[in-house]
């Protein structure tokens, strides 16, 4: 029952996140600076630190993942450049949104909390502390993903609604991965490639998407100062929680 008890943890924490983007959409530019230094902060302090430590730990080729990092990073553009149809001028780049690269990015982001509670059912079969330990990570971090879902989905123009929708599914989404480890368990060697794989597409989505679009209407200090602060917030959930 603890395991069960930590995943429905994880899905109230990210409902926690996706209502407060909701109810402040009125400051989307703020919360999108917000979510873009908290994404970097997981590539930087979470993901990546998994990556290496996996590779050295089952003495792979380390370039493996930097492959399926660059294919997320290139899938991802083509993807937006290919449904979205930007136009190359730099100034107009507030109005490249569209719904279904909104869509796509949360889809992503429940894929993602799938694999967190993997890792969390993971944990369990290796001991209990080892699962807590995982699972009071995923927690913490689980109201960024929250945030992040609903703040792509309504920066593409979805509806309320449909972002609801997605928030709903990433919230679920542990539990179901939590479950699905009754009946396998994921190698290492895999879990590392798609690790790699999601890292480009947050380092795309994050960098090349929501940082330019916090900044493109309205440009402040404050939004500076809370991409600075979702990078910190990151840093501390990984190293102190």
């Amino acid at each position: 029952m603890i395991p069960i008890l930590l995943a429905l943890s994880t899905f109230l924490s990210t409902l926690l996140g996706g209502v407060t983007a909701l109810r402040n959409r009125d400051r989307l530019h703020r919360i999108l600076g917000y979510t873009a230094g908290v994404i970097l902060g997981v590539v930087a302090f979470d993901l990546l630190p998994e990556i290496f430590r996996t590779v050295s730990e089952q003495h792979m080729d380390p370039t493996l993942p930097m492959i399926t990092l660059v294919i997320g990073f290139l899938l991802f553009h083509i993807i937006e450049k290919t449904i979205a149809l930007h136009h190359a001028h730099d100034e107009e780049y507030g109005e490249h949104t569209h719904p279904q690269v909104g869509l796509a990015s949360a889809v992503a982001l429940v894929g993602h909390s799938f694999l967190d509670g993997v890792g969390i059912g993971l944990g369990f079969q290796a001991g209990q502390v080892v699962g807590v330990t995982v699972a009071v990570a995923v927690i913490a971090h689980d109201f960024a993903d929250g945030l992040n879902t609903v703040s792509l989905m309504l920066n593409h123009r979805n509806s309320v609604r449909r972002s609801t929708m997605l928030l709903i599914l990433d919230a679920v989404a542990p539990l179901f991965g939590l479950l699905s480890t009754l009946v396998f368990s994921l190698s290492d060697a895999t879990l590392v490639l798609y690790l790699g794989f999601f890292t480009g597409f947050l380092l795309y989505i994050g960098a090349s998407d929501i940082l330019p679009e916090a900044h493109s209407k309205h440009p402040s200090k404050v939004t500076m100062l809370l991409t600075v602060l979702g990078v910190v917030f990151m840093f501390v959930v990984t190293r102190f929680v």
